[in-house]
């Protein structure tokens, strides 16, 4: 399948000390750090524009980066679900108006509740109501509890929402459970806990060109280090030129051929051209096997050609399915 995506509207995006436009001043604002924007974060989000629209005004995201584990835990790398510029990319396609994004670094690390509340929530965005998930901190130590915000909404003159937990098979969702459940591989449960399928990003590199060699000619993504997807053989859905292909992809070392650095090969259907040096973003819809080491090559690509096979199943049960990441 090859389709052409939609272009999102306009989003407004303001960093650290940017002037915040008029446009997305007295809003209601979505508070949280939103790693994956799952359905979990969606139910913030909707809380937040649904307010907005009965009072007339915007609402936008507040949220932080680099995600503030970086900084409290620098020798724990971590498995972020969507870097920057995805996360605001689905912020936008959530139907937001704009993000206001921190740089989280020691000085804001120390920046009391009460300061955050007074300078930046009421002075600087000038905010008509925070909504938040229910077991929301904030500020120096995290001594910002729910409650606390509350009495700042009271005493300020703007409303506060807190939003209970999302739950999916009577579990809340959450980043971490997500971030497991793609370590084991299992692409679908994590679909249905982010709400679309989970992607990368990244930009085609030239590799051994082995692919090619064996009739599957492959575009090749190194992925962040700290990824830490499951290694194994996926059914992806992938954006290319600015249009959709189906496909099939190894994550992993290439045992058959020694091992190697961790490597995203991406083998499009139905599909010629040159990629190398253009950004792609790869969406995982099925997962088919764990990585294997073949005795022979024979052996490899009739397991490649049935890999293919299975996919191309996978895909056509999913449907269109593909992140609303497309603008």
């Amino acid at each position: 399948m090859t389709t052409r995506p939609t272009s999102p509207s306009a989003f407004t995006v303001v960093r650290n000390g940017d002037p915040v436009p008029e446009r997305i001043k007295g809003a209601f604002v979505a508070i949280g750090n939103f790693d994956g924007v799952h359905r979990g974060h969606r139910a913030v989000i909707d809380a937040a524009i649904a307010h907005a629209k009965k009072n007339g005004g915007p609402a936008i995201a507040l949220t932080f980066e680099p995600h503030p584990r970086a900084f409290f835990q620098p020798d724990r790398p971590l498995f972020r679900l969507t870097p920057e510029a995805a996360k605001l990319k689905l912020l936008a396609a959530a139907g937001l108006d704009g993000a206001v994004v921190m740089t989280f670094g020691a000085a804001l690390a120390k920046v009391t509740a009460e300061d955050f509340v007074a300078d930046i929530l009421v002075r600087r965005l000038a905010i008509t109501g925070a909504v938040a998930g229910a077991d929301f901190h904030f500020g120096k130590g995290r001594q910002g509890t729910p409650d606390f915000l509350r009495h700042e909404g009271k005493l300020r003159g703007f409303a506060v929402d807190l939003i209970p937990p999302f739950l999916v098979d009577g579990k809340p969702v959450s980043s971490s459970a997500i971030r497991e459940a793609l370590s084991r591989g299992e692409v679908e449960r994590a679909s249905a806990l982010l709400g679309y399928p989970w992607f990368v990003g990244g930009k085609v590199v030239h590799g051994e060109k082995r692919g090619r060699d064996l009739g599957f000619p492959t575009a090749n993504v190194a992925l962040d280090p700290a990824c830490a997807l499951a290694q194994g053989i996926y059914a992806v859905r992938v954006l290319a030129k600015g249009a959709i292909h189906d496909g099939v992809a190894s994550f992993g070392r290439r045992p058959t051929f020694g091992e190697g650095a961790p490597l995203l090969e991406i083998y499009l259907f139905d599909f010629s051209g040159n990629l190398y040096g253009e950004e792609v973003t790869a969406a995982f819809i099925g997962w088919i096997r764990p990585e294997l080491k073949f005795d022979a090559v024979g052996d490899l690509v009739q397991r490649m050609n049935e890999d293919s096979r299975l996919a191309r199943e996978k895909l056509a049960r999913a449907g269109g399915v593909f992140p609303p990441i497309t603008g």
